[in-house]
């Protein structure tokens, strides 16, 4: 009887550490947002950058990185409230992790890369696409403003300023925050194109 008990447990221990936010344990699971509709040409846009993906990555590692810095100046990662998989409008799942900050404060590339976007929408207000290593793609969202000096194609590292913590798009009535998501390597195969992985378990103070 002690012994079942103790096994019991045991497996209870388990199941906290499993589940708890914090703890080391890595969350593996992957959403998949469903993508917004767009006209003709801006879908044709995303197509043509889609298939330039395999031309960027060339000279990036083919490991992706097994952490990523935090990209909003001051921040801590335990200041993270973790909200990946909490349901949004639309009968959504958040596919990320919001970093809240004064507005204007500086966000830079959480991983050395090359830019692969630039743009704006009306859920992620201006936003930022990083090209890093294996391929993944770093969405960087809600930005009050984009570097003026960043170009698509461009070279960046971990010091690289890519814009200000706001909130446009979709977070105008929120307190301004940049909403980071992380993309797997894109697979034309495949039917997500983007296919969200929690940055959290990845992230680390500067």
């Amino acid at each position: 009887m002690r012994l079942l008990s103790a096994l019991a447990a045991s497996l209870a221990l388990c199941a906290v550490l499993t589940l708890t936010p914090g703890s080391g344990a890595k969350d593996t699971s992957a959403i998949c947002p469903p993508e917004p509709k767009e006209s003709a040409a801006r879908e044709a846009d995303w197509d043509r950058a889609l298939k330039n993906l395999a031309v960027l990555g060339r000279t990036l590692p083919a490991e992706p990185d097994s952490r990523l810095l935090m990209p909003v100046d001051g921040v801590r990662v335990r200041d993270i409230e973790d909200t990946w998989g909490a349901p949004r409008e639309g009968a959504r799942e958040h596919s990320g992790q919001d970093v809240f900050a004064a507005p204007g404060t500086f966000v830079r590339s959480a991983t050395a890369g090359v830019v692969w976007r630039i743009g704006n929408s009306n859920n992620g207000g201006n936003w930022v696409y990083v090209l890093g290593a294996g391929g993944r793609r770093y969405y960087y969202a809600h930005l009050g403003r984009v570097n003026r000096e960043l170009r698509e194609g461009q070279t960046v590292n971990v010091r690289t300023i890519l814009g200000t913590v706001g909130n446009s798009g979709n977070a105008v009535a929120t307190p301004a925050h940049l909403h980071l998501s992380v993309f797997t390597a894109y697979d034309p195969g495949t039917s997500c194109r983007f296919l969200a992985i929690n940055p959290l378990p990845l992230l680390r103070d500067r």
